[in-house]
């Protein structure tokens, strides 16, 4: 009886040990996820009621165990909301220390430089990640870049920060404008940045251009910037088509080509190198520019030299058939 009592003895204790062993290996053991996942923690979820969003997700076994488990091992940290992705196989361990560590995966919405206000609102509004409405926000308060976000995150939070990159980068840069500088005000060289931005896609020829629009101020010459006509026409959306010679004529507060001065804002969001142009403009006698027919421009003094240079760009034009 005492060998048969010994043995029971025996095999209790060894299934102690073993079941010990299973309950702390469990922890760190590779878990049932089958493939790379992601996992969201809503605001206010209870380790309970994540643990059993994580097992109907397949990212955990058991509920109960993990959250004895998470108890006896986890330590102190608490889960954060949040989207988090979950590799394949994740232990109850790591899975733990993902949800408590709040690096939640963050997405990027793009601004390109020159992006109109009517368009930055439409990308934020069709983005079905965020969440909230915005108002169209005024232009040229935007800086042009990617910015990273979370799912569920408010619309209103995004462009907040996207106005305070323009907002800061406005108050440093001020300071740093050149003497060579024709703006008076931070706004009036958002709005001439803008118009630079439009001008040319080229970042070398910013100063240039801005050099150029610069001179033209000075003399009291009218601007001549085609976007400015098209800007109250379609707030800085593509035209689709050539502009009219009504529209030329057009008196508003932004046709360049019917008043002298800037307009009364700006006609997009301008980027960095753009409104450092503007602030800091190239030394230049030229008064005018047109397209070279290679993507750049080519600039002149006179007004003879220009429509020379006018009537070879038309030559490039009608060997391509545009005109």
């Amino acid at each position: 009886m005492r060998r048969v009592g010994c043995l029971l003895l025996a095999i209790v204790a060894a299934a102690l040990l073993f079941a010990a062993v299973d309950f702390v290996g469990g922890w760190t053991r590779a878990g049932p996820l089958q493939r790379d996942a992601t996992f969201i923690v809503p605001k206010g979820a209870t380790l309970r009621s994540t643990a059993g969003a994580l097992a109907a997700q397949g990212i955990i076994a058991a509920p109960e165990r993990f959250l004895l488990r998470a108890k006896l091992f986890g330590g102190a940290g608490v889960i954060k909301a949040g989207e988090y992705a979950v590799p394949k196989g994740a232990s109850n361990a790591r899975v733990l220390a993902i949800l408590q560590s709040g690096k939640t995966i963050t997405y990027l919405v793009t601004i390109p430089e020159g992006m109109p206000s009517i368009l930055v609102h439409e990308r934020l509004m069709a983005n079905d990640e965020l969440t909230g409405e915005i108002a169209v926000p005024a232009e040229g308060s935007v800086m042009p870049d990617s910015y990273a976000y979370r799912k569920g995150e408010t619309r209103q939070a995004v462009l907040a920060r996207m106005q305070t990159a323009m907002t800061r980068f406005m108050a440093e840069q001020w300071p740093r404008r050149s003497a060579a500088a024709v703006v008076t005000t931070p706004q009036e060289a958002l709005t001439l940045a803008s118009i630079v931005e439009k001008e040319t896609s080229i970042a070398a020829e910013r100063p240039l251009v801005a050099g150029v629009y610069g001179n033209r101020l000075r003399t009291g010459m009218m601007l001549q910037a085609d976007p400015t006509i098209i800007y109250p026409i379609t707030r800085g959306k593509p035209l689709g088509r050539r502009i009219r010679r009504s529209e030329i004529d057009a008196v508003n507060d932004y046709n360049t080509y019917a008043m002298t001065g800037l307009p009364k804002g700006p006609i997009a969001n301008p980027g960095r190198t753009a409104i450092e142009a503007v602030l800091r403009p190239a030394a230049t006698k030229a008064l005018y520019f047109v397209a070279d027919g290679a993507g750049g421009h080519i600039f002149a003094e006179t007004l003879d030299e220009h429509n020379a240079n006018v009537r070879k760009w038309f030559d490039i034009r009608r060997q391509r058939g545009e005109m």
